[in-house]
Protein backbone atom coordinates (compact mmCIF):
# COMPACT_ATOMS: atom_id res chain seq x y z
CA UNK A 1 0.00 0.00 0.00
CA UNK A 2 1.54 3.36 -0.93
CA UNK A 3 -0.37 6.56 0.04
CA UNK A 4 -0.34 9.39 -2.09
CA UNK A 5 -1.01 12.71 -0.28
CA UNK A 6 -1.71 15.65 -2.51
CA UNK A 7 -2.77 18.24 0.39
CA UNK A 8 -4.51 18.24 4.07
CA UNK A 9 -7.64 16.34 2.28
CA UNK A 10 -7.95 12.78 3.91
CA UNK A 11 -5.67 10.27 1.81
CA UNK A 12 -9.03 7.89 2.74
CA UNK A 13 -11.42 10.41 1.36
CA UNK A 14 -12.88 11.15 5.33
CA UNK A 15 -14.19 14.31 6.26
CA UNK A 16 -12.99 15.72 9.82
CA UNK A 17 -14.59 13.99 12.60
CA UNK A 18 -15.89 10.56 10.30
CA UNK A 19 -15.89 7.26 11.96
CA UNK A 20 -13.76 5.15 10.44
CA UNK A 21 -14.41 3.39 7.52
CA UNK A 22 -12.21 1.68 4.71
CA UNK A 23 -12.97 2.65 1.51
CA UNK A 24 -11.50 0.62 -1.47
CA UNK A 25 -9.89 -1.76 1.46
CA UNK A 26 -11.50 -4.91 -0.13
CA UNK A 27 -13.94 -7.23 2.18
CA UNK A 28 -11.81 -6.92 5.08
CA UNK A 29 -14.28 -5.78 7.70
CA UNK A 30 -12.91 -2.92 9.94
CA UNK A 31 -13.26 -3.38 13.31
CA UNK A 32 -14.89 -2.14 16.38
CA UNK A 33 -14.09 0.04 19.22
CA UNK A 34 -11.33 1.93 16.63
CA UNK A 35 -9.66 5.32 17.26
CA UNK A 36 -11.31 8.24 15.64
CA UNK A 37 -9.51 11.34 13.58
CA UNK A 38 -9.91 14.82 15.56
CA UNK A 39 -11.31 17.86 13.73
CA UNK A 40 -7.90 19.60 14.33
CA UNK A 41 -4.48 19.39 15.28
CA UNK A 42 -4.41 18.05 18.84
CA UNK A 43 -2.59 20.47 21.38
CA UNK A 44 -0.87 19.57 24.44
CA UNK A 45 1.66 21.09 26.78
CA UNK A 46 5.33 19.77 26.21
CA UNK A 47 5.54 17.69 29.68
CA UNK A 48 4.82 18.96 33.03
CA UNK A 49 6.11 22.71 32.79
CA UNK A 50 7.02 23.51 28.50
CA UNK A 51 5.20 25.20 26.28
CA UNK A 52 1.79 24.61 24.19
CA UNK A 53 3.08 22.46 21.30
CA UNK A 54 1.11 20.95 18.34
CA UNK A 55 1.15 17.17 18.42
CA UNK A 56 3.34 17.74 15.40
CA UNK A 57 6.07 19.33 15.00
CA UNK A 58 8.00 20.10 11.88
CA UNK A 59 11.52 18.91 11.63
CA UNK A 60 14.10 21.78 9.45
CA UNK A 61 16.93 19.33 9.39
CA UNK A 62 16.40 19.74 5.34
CA UNK A 63 16.57 23.75 5.60
CA UNK A 64 19.46 25.00 3.70
CA UNK A 65 20.13 21.50 2.19
CA UNK A 66 17.15 20.19 0.35
CA UNK A 67 15.15 23.12 0.79
CA UNK A 68 15.92 26.79 0.22
CA UNK A 69 15.08 29.79 1.09
CA UNK A 70 11.38 29.95 -0.66
CA UNK A 71 10.96 26.34 -0.13
CA UNK A 72 11.22 27.47 3.76
CA UNK A 73 8.92 29.83 3.74
CA UNK A 74 6.39 27.09 1.89
CA UNK A 75 6.75 24.96 4.55
CA UNK A 76 6.19 27.54 8.00
CA UNK A 77 3.22 28.40 5.55
CA UNK A 78 1.84 25.93 5.60
CA UNK A 79 2.33 24.91 8.88
CA UNK A 80 0.94 28.11 9.81
CA UNK A 81 -2.14 26.86 7.78
CA UNK A 82 -2.65 23.47 9.52
CA UNK A 83 -1.87 24.32 13.02
CA UNK A 84 1.67 23.09 13.59
CA UNK A 85 3.25 25.30 15.62
CA UNK A 86 6.46 23.67 16.62
CA UNK A 87 9.35 24.46 14.29
CA UNK A 88 12.54 22.41 15.41
CA UNK A 89 16.10 23.25 14.31
CA UNK A 90 19.39 23.28 15.10
CA UNK A 91 22.96 25.40 14.89
CA UNK A 92 24.45 22.24 12.54
CA UNK A 93 21.51 21.95 10.34
CA UNK A 94 22.82 22.93 6.49
CA UNK A 95 25.58 24.37 5.62
CA UNK A 96 26.40 27.40 7.61
CA UNK A 97 23.95 27.43 9.65
CA UNK A 98 21.79 28.00 7.46
CA UNK A 99 18.49 26.40 8.46
CA UNK A 100 18.37 28.35 11.11
CA UNK A 101 18.80 31.58 9.16
CA UNK A 102 15.98 30.62 6.43
CA UNK A 103 13.63 29.58 9.22
CA UNK A 104 13.98 32.96 10.58
CA UNK A 105 13.54 34.56 7.76
CA UNK A 106 10.13 32.45 6.89
CA UNK A 107 8.93 33.61 10.01
CA UNK A 108 8.91 36.75 9.47
CA UNK A 109 5.60 38.42 10.34
CA UNK A 110 4.34 34.75 12.33
CA UNK A 111 6.89 34.51 14.62
CA UNK A 112 4.41 34.83 17.91
CA UNK A 113 2.44 32.23 16.42
CA UNK A 114 5.33 29.69 16.56
CA UNK A 115 7.35 27.86 19.18
CA UNK A 116 10.68 28.03 17.88
CA UNK A 117 12.71 25.63 19.47
CA UNK A 118 17.01 24.76 18.27
CA UNK A 119 19.92 23.34 19.55
CA UNK A 120 23.47 23.72 20.36
CA UNK A 121 26.60 21.41 20.93
CA UNK A 122 27.56 19.34 17.64
CA UNK A 123 30.37 20.43 15.63
CA UNK A 124 29.13 23.18 13.13
CA UNK A 125 30.71 23.62 9.78
CA UNK A 126 31.31 26.68 8.25
CA UNK A 127 30.78 29.21 10.78
CA UNK A 128 33.63 31.14 11.83
CA UNK A 129 34.89 31.94 14.91
CA UNK A 130 33.83 28.82 16.81
CA UNK A 131 34.99 28.66 20.04
CA UNK A 132 37.75 26.20 21.06
CA UNK A 133 36.50 25.23 24.49
CA UNK A 134 34.11 21.89 25.11
CA UNK A 135 30.68 22.30 23.19
CA UNK A 136 28.44 22.05 26.62
CA UNK A 137 30.75 24.56 28.72
CA UNK A 138 29.60 28.31 29.48
CA UNK A 139 31.48 29.90 27.40
CA UNK A 140 30.55 27.83 24.44
CA UNK A 141 26.88 28.19 25.23
CA UNK A 142 27.07 32.11 25.43
CA UNK A 143 28.70 32.22 21.89
CA UNK A 144 26.46 29.70 20.55
CA UNK A 145 22.80 31.24 21.77
CA UNK A 146 23.64 34.39 20.35
CA UNK A 147 24.83 33.24 17.03
CA UNK A 148 21.32 31.34 17.02
CA UNK A 149 19.63 34.07 18.07
CA UNK A 150 21.00 36.74 15.10
CA UNK A 151 20.32 33.46 12.77
CA UNK A 152 16.82 32.97 13.46
CA UNK A 153 15.74 37.00 13.83
CA UNK A 154 14.77 37.07 16.67
CA UNK A 155 15.01 38.02 20.35
CA UNK A 156 14.12 34.58 22.54
CA UNK A 157 14.74 31.14 21.64
CA UNK A 158 11.20 29.33 22.89
CA UNK A 159 13.05 25.90 23.55
CA UNK A 160 16.84 25.56 23.90
CA UNK A 161 18.05 22.25 23.47
CA UNK A 162 21.11 20.34 24.56
CA UNK A 163 21.76 18.64 21.55
CA UNK A 164 24.14 15.78 22.42
CA UNK A 165 26.24 15.57 26.04
CA UNK A 166 30.07 16.68 25.07
CA UNK A 167 30.95 13.73 27.79
CA UNK A 168 33.39 16.53 29.03
CA UNK A 169 31.78 19.48 30.59
CA UNK A 170 30.51 18.91 34.06
CA UNK A 171 26.10 18.90 33.44
CA UNK A 172 26.10 21.28 36.45
CA UNK A 173 28.32 23.51 34.07
CA UNK A 174 26.15 23.36 31.17
CA UNK A 175 22.62 23.62 33.12
CA UNK A 176 24.02 26.98 34.56
CA UNK A 177 24.63 28.46 31.89
CA UNK A 178 21.50 27.53 30.54
CA UNK A 179 19.33 28.45 33.43
CA UNK A 180 21.37 32.44 32.91
CA UNK A 181 19.88 32.30 29.65
CA UNK A 182 16.12 31.58 31.23
CA UNK A 183 16.85 34.48 33.82
CA UNK A 184 18.31 36.67 31.05
CA UNK A 185 14.80 35.93 28.78
CA UNK A 186 16.64 34.60 26.08
CA UNK A 187 15.24 31.34 26.24
CA UNK A 188 12.30 30.44 27.47
CA UNK A 189 12.51 26.48 28.18
CA UNK A 190 15.20 24.49 28.20
CA UNK A 191 15.82 20.76 26.55
CA UNK A 192 17.90 18.06 25.93
CA UNK A 193 18.44 15.70 22.92
CA UNK A 194 20.53 11.80 23.15
CA UNK A 195 20.35 11.94 27.00
CA UNK A 196 20.50 8.44 28.54
CA UNK A 197 18.22 7.91 31.34
CA UNK A 198 21.00 8.23 34.17
CA UNK A 199 21.79 11.81 32.13
CA UNK A 200 18.06 12.96 32.75
CA UNK A 201 18.11 11.63 36.94
CA UNK A 202 21.39 13.71 36.98
CA UNK A 203 20.15 16.97 35.29
CA UNK A 204 16.96 16.85 37.44
CA UNK A 205 18.76 16.61 40.58
CA UNK A 206 20.97 19.33 39.64
CA UNK A 207 18.25 21.61 38.66
CA UNK A 208 16.28 20.69 42.20
CA UNK A 209 19.22 21.07 43.96
CA UNK A 210 20.27 24.46 42.64
CA UNK A 211 16.92 25.44 41.86
CA UNK A 212 17.36 26.25 38.28
CA UNK A 213 15.53 25.98 35.54
CA UNK A 214 15.68 22.25 34.53
CA UNK A 215 14.85 20.64 31.05
CA UNK A 216 11.26 20.53 29.95
CA UNK A 217 11.80 18.12 26.92
CA UNK A 218 13.82 15.57 25.56
CA UNK A 219 14.24 15.05 22.08
CA UNK A 220 15.69 11.03 21.44
CA UNK A 221 15.42 8.74 18.13
CA UNK A 222 12.01 7.22 18.61
CA UNK A 223 9.50 5.10 16.18
CA UNK A 224 7.31 2.48 16.47
CA UNK A 225 10.22 0.35 15.00
CA UNK A 226 12.93 1.61 17.54
CA UNK A 227 10.96 1.60 20.97
CA UNK A 228 13.93 0.97 23.45
CA UNK A 229 13.65 4.13 24.93
CA UNK A 230 10.65 2.90 26.55
CA UNK A 231 12.57 0.32 28.72
CA UNK A 232 14.53 3.12 30.46
CA UNK A 233 14.68 7.18 28.86
CA UNK A 234 10.70 6.77 28.77
CA UNK A 235 10.22 6.17 32.82
CA UNK A 236 13.39 9.01 33.90
CA UNK A 237 11.33 11.57 31.73
CA UNK A 238 8.09 10.67 33.70
CA UNK A 239 9.42 11.00 36.81
CA UNK A 240 10.90 14.54 36.14
CA UNK A 241 8.33 15.94 33.86
CA UNK A 242 10.04 15.86 30.69
CA UNK A 243 8.02 15.73 27.42
CA UNK A 244 9.53 13.68 24.76
CA UNK A 245 10.25 14.91 21.15
CA UNK A 246 11.07 12.13 19.03
CA UNK A 247 13.03 12.29 15.61
CA UNK A 248 13.10 9.71 12.88
CA UNK A 249 9.37 9.09 13.34
CA UNK A 250 9.05 7.13 10.31
CA UNK A 251 12.36 5.27 10.83
CA UNK A 252 13.81 6.80 7.98
CA UNK A 253 10.75 6.45 5.52
CA UNK A 254 10.54 2.55 6.33
CA UNK A 255 6.80 3.20 7.73
CA UNK A 256 5.46 5.69 5.11
CA UNK A 257 4.84 2.52 2.85
CA UNK A 258 7.32 3.59 0.38
CA UNK A 259 9.85 0.39 0.43
CA UNK A 260 8.75 -2.94 -0.74
CA UNK A 261 10.13 -5.81 0.28
CA UNK A 262 12.97 -7.22 -1.96
CA UNK A 263 13.28 -4.19 -4.27
CA UNK A 264 15.63 -1.24 -3.92
CA UNK A 265 13.82 2.04 -2.62
CA UNK A 266 12.35 4.32 -5.32
CA UNK A 267 14.54 7.26 -6.68
CA UNK A 268 14.56 10.32 -4.51
CA UNK A 269 13.98 8.74 -0.82
CA UNK A 270 15.98 8.02 1.91
CA UNK A 271 17.53 4.42 1.12
CA UNK A 272 17.10 4.43 -1.80
CA UNK A 273 21.22 3.83 -2.27
CA UNK A 274 20.21 0.45 -0.56
CA UNK A 275 20.14 -2.39 -2.58
CA UNK A 276 17.85 -4.17 0.61
CA UNK A 277 16.46 -1.43 2.81
CA UNK A 278 15.36 -3.43 5.74
CA UNK A 279 16.19 -7.26 7.22
CA UNK A 280 13.07 -9.89 6.54
CA UNK A 281 12.19 -9.21 10.59
CA UNK A 282 11.43 -5.77 10.02
CA UNK A 283 9.09 -6.32 6.86
CA UNK A 284 7.08 -8.80 8.44
CA UNK A 285 6.56 -6.37 11.41
CA UNK A 286 5.72 -3.78 8.45
CA UNK A 287 3.42 -6.24 6.64
CA UNK A 288 1.67 -6.80 10.53
CA UNK A 289 1.48 -2.83 10.66
CA UNK A 290 -0.21 -2.82 7.02
CA UNK A 291 -3.04 -4.88 7.96
CA UNK A 292 -3.25 -3.61 10.97
CA UNK A 293 -3.97 -0.45 9.23
CA UNK A 294 -6.61 -1.34 7.27
CA UNK A 295 -8.12 -3.30 9.71
CA UNK A 296 -8.92 0.24 11.04
CA UNK A 297 -9.35 2.05 7.75
CA UNK A 298 -6.01 4.30 8.15
CA UNK A 299 -2.83 4.50 6.52
CA UNK A 300 0.43 3.23 7.70
CA UNK A 301 1.51 6.61 8.38
CA UNK A 302 -1.56 7.71 10.71
CA UNK A 303 -0.41 4.41 12.58
CA UNK A 304 3.46 5.73 12.40
CA UNK A 305 2.74 8.91 13.66
CA UNK A 306 -0.44 9.14 15.80
CA UNK A 307 0.22 6.23 17.26
CA UNK A 308 3.56 7.40 18.36
CA UNK A 309 2.02 10.73 19.39
CA UNK A 310 -0.54 8.64 21.83
CA UNK A 311 2.34 6.91 23.73
CA UNK A 312 2.83 8.39 27.03
CA UNK A 313 5.14 11.44 27.52
CA UNK A 314 5.37 12.11 23.64
CA UNK A 315 4.51 15.77 23.62
CA UNK A 316 4.99 16.33 19.70
CA UNK A 317 6.47 14.32 16.74
CA UNK A 318 9.29 15.52 14.99
CA UNK A 319 8.68 15.11 11.02
CA UNK A 320 10.81 16.52 8.38
CA UNK A 321 9.46 17.63 5.30
CA UNK A 322 11.02 19.08 2.12
CA UNK A 323 7.38 19.92 0.61
CA UNK A 324 4.13 21.41 2.10
CA UNK A 325 2.20 18.27 0.94
CA UNK A 326 4.27 16.23 2.66
CA UNK A 327 3.58 18.61 5.87
CA UNK A 328 -0.51 18.36 5.27
CA UNK A 329 -0.40 13.87 5.63
CA UNK A 330 1.57 14.29 8.48
CA UNK A 331 -0.54 16.68 10.08
CA UNK A 332 -3.59 14.17 8.98
CA UNK A 333 -2.05 11.68 10.05
CA UNK A 334 -1.38 13.38 14.13
CA UNK A 335 -4.65 13.57 13.59
CA UNK A 336 -5.88 9.55 14.25
CA UNK A 337 -6.22 9.10 17.86
CA UNK A 338 -6.41 5.74 18.45
CA UNK A 339 -8.09 4.33 20.85
CA UNK A 340 -7.11 1.92 23.78
CA UNK A 341 -8.21 -1.48 22.00
CA UNK A 342 -5.59 0.10 19.30
CA UNK A 343 -3.00 1.04 20.98
CA UNK A 344 -2.82 -2.66 22.91
CA UNK A 345 -2.83 -4.21 19.32
CA UNK A 346 -0.11 -2.21 18.40
CA UNK A 347 1.82 -3.11 21.35
CA UNK A 348 1.39 -6.87 20.40
CA UNK A 349 2.93 -6.06 16.55
CA UNK A 350 5.68 -4.06 18.44
CA UNK A 351 6.59 -4.85 21.98
CA UNK A 352 7.20 -1.59 24.37
CA UNK A 353 10.78 -1.49 24.69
Amino acid sequence: MRVQFSGPSDPLGREPGDALTGPGRGSRPILARVGRVADQLPTRALGRSGPEVSALGLGCNQLGRTVDRDGARELVAECDALGVNLVDTADTYGEAGTSELFLGAALAGRRDRFVVATKFGMELSGIEGVPDVPRGSREYIRWAIEGSLRRLDTDHIDLYQYHRPDGVTPLEETLGALNELVEDGRVRFIGCSNFTAEQVDEAARIADRNGWAGFVSLQNQYSLLNREIEAEVVPACERHGLGILPYFPLARGLLTGKYRRGEAGPAGTRLSARGEVADARTFDVLDSLERYAEERGVSLLEVAIGGLAAQPAVGSVIAGATRPDQIAGNARAARWIPSEDDMRALDEIVPRG
